[in-house]
């Protein structure tokens, strides 16, 4: 596979310091950089991804008029919660 460039990217000399003095050992700014753009992709991807997930759901629901409450979407997280809360609690 053929590899590509990222453009140059200029930055105040502050943020350059800080990046270089938070590299692991034997890390260089290069893949500390592509990383960096690797988890940023990959979250905008999750984005993007959720909010197709969400207007899907939207969009059945209004085709279908089966609408959750707010309350009742409250009241099931709230239980979630607790279970998770619970569960922390015997892994303690």
């Amino acid at each position: 596979m053929k590899t590509a460039t990222l453009p140059p990217l200029r930055v105040e000399p502050e943020l350059r310091e800080a990046a270089e003095r938070v590299l692991e050992a034997g890390e260089s700014l290069s893949s500390f950089v592509e990383q960096a753009v690797r988890s940023a992709v990959s979250r905008r991807e999750a984005q993007a991804a959720f909010l197709a997930r969400a207007l899907a759901s939207r969009d059945r629901a209004r085709e279908s008029g089966d609408y959750a409450s707010s309350q009742a979407v409250l009241d099931k997280l709230q239980q979630r919660l607790e279970a998770a809360k619970v569960d922390r609690r015997k892994r303690s």
